[in-house]
């Protein structure tokens, strides 16, 4: 028996098997796939799963093979400047086709010992008070302690568990695809300004990912397809570009066509006994605002310390619970935003089209612009751990120290106390967290919390947020034992085994 089964190797399941070798955890990636995916639906990071990426040592990777862009206020198809002030020493974007994202997640899984296993489906599940076991479409049982269903809006898990999807059905598709044209590049980019004057779901990019030579089309469908699994057709697609644009762009070979709808759905419970979700299988909802990609790979770092926590002794009793009551909401919050864009990119409705503007001049004010932009981004998020203090359930940016930067300082995925007083212990739990005595450049002092009273030193969880702010060491005591269970708490463990 292994200790935790991740059906589905897409960018959440990668970077949660990742999370997981960190902390030694036995893992087995089930892929249904026997290849890896060979076009991007996902195309790019935003800052905060660029923060991920960094506080992990994977940033470099990443940044060789990217593109940075600085779009702000990218909300319902209003482009804006990249607002000043935001909270992030990382104020980019990466550029980053999905199957370049799963290739460096892959490659990082495997070094640290994850086991994949592609052209596996499961087909069942079942389990008890010790594990969970799996049936696979070629009659072989797995059995595992813990399993996440990392395996999409159309989760085969999330079935299988009895977990309940509320939400909205489509009401309306898009239909979305790379293929070469016989136009050339000045007619093409002419006509999608003109269509996006009154059609803001049209749209074409050239030389995606690289290849020259071939556009993402962007258009939107004849209706609500009745059978969602039945394949789209170029067909299809020239239709509907001669019916928004007057020209099919002399449309051909098709590297691969699908369709999307503006359904949101989300999971009732993220958990249910041994069984977790993440990524699209916990939420789904319109790309608007290329949220998905991110919002999974965000999902697993939330979840992965705290399992392997549970899976070696040593988590406090409500800490794998506290995944739900942190992602829930975020994820809700996302299908809030992406119904709201959908609702703004409606522009031949007259009301929309009013509400677009307003919206679009008061994204003029750098405020708002800022607000917008780090809630795309994600790096507004802050979870309620009951503190008032203004740092405490953020995550805290990435600052210069003598020794170098934070983020380096967090590549094993274990917490850290950041103690300015040189006062503070974590005795008990060095074996969960790390001590580092080290002044913040004054440049970083603000993101740091100077201008609030009581910052002298910053108990970070293994995910970035802050867990505690002061100088008291009773007080940090209480918060190491809230979130990283009790003192020598993995030596007993061990010792158990």
């Amino acid at each position: 028996m292994t200790d935790v089964i991740v059906v589905g190797g897409g960018p959440t399941g990668l970077m949660l098997a990742g999370e997981l070798r960190l902390h030694g955890v036995r893992v087995v990636v089930l892929e249904k796939s026997a290849e890896p995916l060979g076009h991007s639906r996902g195309r790019g990071l935003h800052a905060r799963s660029v923060e991920v990426m960094d506080q992990r040592g994977l940033l470099g990777g990443f940044l060789a093979v990217s593109e940075k862009f600085r779009v702000g206020g990218f909300f319902g198809g209003i482009h804006k400047p990249w607002p000043e002030g935001l909270d992030t020493a990382h104020p980019y974007g990466l550029t980053t086709p999905q199957p370049v994202t799963e290739r460096l997640l892959r490659e990082h899984a495997l070094a640290l010992g994850a086991e994949l296993r592609p052209g596996h489906e499961v087909v069942g599940l079942s389990q008890d008070a010790t594990g969970v076991e799996v049936g696979l479409a070629d009659g072989t049982r797995l059995r595992s302690r813990y399993l996440v269903g990392c395996d999409g809006g159309r989760s085969t898990v999330r079935r299988l568990a009895g977990i309940g999807f509320p939400g909205e059905p489509s009401t309306v598709e898009t239909l979305l695809g790379d293929m070469e044209v016989t136009a050339d590049r000045a007619t093409v980019m002419a006509v999608v300004e003109e269509v996006r004057r009154t059609q803001l779901r049209f749209g074409a990019v050239p030389d995606v990912d690289g290849n020259e030579g071939v556009y993402r089309i962007v258009v939107p469908a004849d209706g609500v397809a009745e059978d969602r699994t039945a394949p789209t057709t170029l067909d299809e697609f020239r239709a509907q570009l001669r019916a928004h644009a007057g020209t099919d762009f002399g449309a051909h070979s098709p590297r691969w066509l699908s369709r999307f709808g503006n359904a949101t759905r989300q999971a009732e419970h993220y958990r249910s006994g041994r069984v977790l979700l993440a990524g699209d299988a916990a939420h789904v909802h319109p790309p608007t605002g290329g949220q998905g990609l991110n919002l999974g790979v965000q999902d697993a770092f939330n979840l992965g310390w705290k399992l392997a926590a549970e899976v070696n002794g040593w988590a406090p009793a409500d800490l794998l619970d506290s995944y739900h009551a942190e992602r829930h909401p975020v994820g809700a919050a996302v299908l809030d935003n992406t119904r709201a864009q959908i609702t703004l990119m409606g522009t031949e409705d007259p009301g929309a089209a009013a509400l677009r503007a307003l919206l679009g001049r008061l994204m003029d004010f750098e405020e708002v612009n800022r607000y917008v932009t780090g809630m795309i981004t994600a790096v507004d998020v802050r979870y309620d751990f009951g503190d008032d203090h203004g740092l405490v359930g953020r995550r805290l940016r990435d600052v210069g120290l003598e020794r170098g930067r934070l983020y380096g300082l967090m590549h094993a995925g274990r917490g850290l106390l950041l103690d300015r007083t040189g006062r503070l212990s974590v005795a008990g739990w060095a074996d969960r967290v790390d001590r580092v005595v080290d002044r913040v450049d004054e440049a970083d002092a603000e993101a740091f919390g100077d201008d609030v009273p009581g910052t002298a030193a910053v108990l970070l969880r293994p995910d970035g947020h802050v867990a505690w702010v002061g100088e008291d060491q009773g007080e940090l005591t209480a918060r190491l034992e809230r979130w990283f269970g009790a003192p020598g708490a993995t030596a007993a463990a061990a010792a158990q085994g």
